[in-house]
Parts: structure tokens; sequence; C-alpha cells
């Protein structure tokens, strides 16, 4: 008879889960939902701040790899030490968006956008970053094993520069035999062309230093010892690329 009993009702809290369309907390049938790796990600983000390692200590494998937006690769050890709370007159929150997953198995694949907000005595900034996890199920518990992060691209606020000087940069530049680059002004503004390719706005970040929409890297003009600009500097990753002023 109470055998009987606790089908019944194990039965029938079956059907409420069916009809509701809920999963048991954080995770049903051994797997794990969207949703709950979000919940868990945002958890990890929000103790970012405070330099809470407790969420990161639980939701990160002893024997994960993490690869963030400054190029390092941290094991765990190293990524526990590299979490600690805000300087004083700082603050800052990151919200998770745009997520997207691929869960099958073991296995969690969990990509997402982050927005951080930070606040220094004030003064408030910006950034944008791209993440995505490898969650793994574990003797019953999903732990990240891998992680990636990557940070958009964003161009350098415009400076003011004297368009009168655009004239002093204004010339063809050579990388090679047969290889140029045009420098020319219109309307007020300079732009570079290489070849017959098309133009492309220099846009001034201070004197003689300027970018491009949407390219990361910087365009320097260098003055030889007569005050004439002789090279214009096609800097990457700070490697240089010199073109040399021919005309």
């Amino acid at each position: 008879m109470l055998r009987a009993i606790v089908a019944i009702v194990m039965f029938g809290f079956a059907m409420l889960l069916l009809v509701s369309g809920k999963q048991a907390p954080e995770e049903s049938m051994h797997g794990i939902t969207q949703e709950e790796l979000v919940r868990r990600t945002q958890e990890l983000v929000d103790a970012v701040a405070v330099g809470d390692q407790i969420p990161w200590k639980k939701h990160f494998a002893d024997d994960c790899m993490f690869f963030d937006e400054k190029g390092r690769s941290m094991n765990k050890v190293a990524l526990l030490a590299d979490l600690s709370p805000m300087p004083k007159g700082y603050s800052g929150s990151i919200a998770i968006i745009n997520a997207k997953s691929h869960i099958e198995g073991d296995v969690a694949i969990l990509s997402y956008d982050l927005h951080e907000k930070e606040s220094i005595f004030g003064q408030n900034l910006t950034a944008r970053y791209h993440e995505t996890d490898t969650w793994m199920r574990r003797n019953g518990s999903w732990q990240i094993v891998a992680g990636q992060v990557l940070r958009y691209y964003e161009d350098p606020a415009p400076g003011k520069v004297e368009a009168s000087k655009f004239a002093e940069y204004v010339g063809t530049y050579e990388l090679a035999l047969g290889v140029v680059l045009t420098v020319s002004t219109d309307g007020g503004r300079l732009y570079r062309e290489r070849g017959d390719g098309p133009k492309e706005q220099l846009i001034p970040e201070a004197t003689d230093v300027f970018f491009r929409k949407g390219v990361e890297g910087r365009i320097l003009f260098h003055y030889a010892g007569s005050g004439k600009v002789d090279t214009l500097i096609d800097r990457r990753n700070n490697e240089d690329v010199v073109w040399r002023k021919v005309k």
C-alpha cells in the first residue's frame, strides 16, 4: 500500500512538471539548461567587482584552462589569484547578453557577450567582451573546464588637429618598388589610398597620430631633421610597417 501511495505521488509530481513546462531546480535528469548556465555565469561575473572567489571555486574545475582578453593562459590557481576586490573609489557591473548554447550529453557550451560598466571616482567607462565556456558534468556536477575571453575592438576618441597641418602629410609613400600609398585631403579631411584601392579616412587622435574607423592600429607621420615628413608608419600591435615618402 505504501509503495502504491509513493508511486502515485511521484507520478503526480512528474505530471505537474510536464504540464507547467518547468524543470527541477538547476538540473533535470542530470542535464542542464541554458537558463541555468546563464544564471551560474552571472553569479561568477557578479563576484568579480568584490573579489568573491567562492562561486569561482565552485563552478570552475580544478583542471580548467582559461584564456583571458589579455592573452594570458591560466589554470584554476592563477585564475583565483587574479580575483581581488576593486580599489576604493572604483565600482562596476557586468551584464550577460546574447547568450547561445549547445548542450549535448555531459557537455554544454555557452557563448555570450559581456557588457561591463566601470566607475573610477565618478568617471564612467564601458567595455565589451565575448566569452565562450565549456561546461562538463563529472560525478553529477557541472563545472567549466575551459573558457576563452575576447575583447571587442573600440575606436579611440577623435582628437582635434588643425586641418592646415594636413598639407604636411600629403604625398606619395612607397613600401617597395611599385607598392605605393597616397595621402590626400578633401573637404578638410585626410585620406589614404593604397594603389587603386578605396580611400580611407584618417581620423586624428593627436598631432601626427591617426586611426581608421573599425581598424585596430595607428597611422603616424614622422618628421626628418629638415622638419618635413619623411615617413608614414603603419603601427600594428606595436610593430611598424614603414612607408617612405617619395614625393
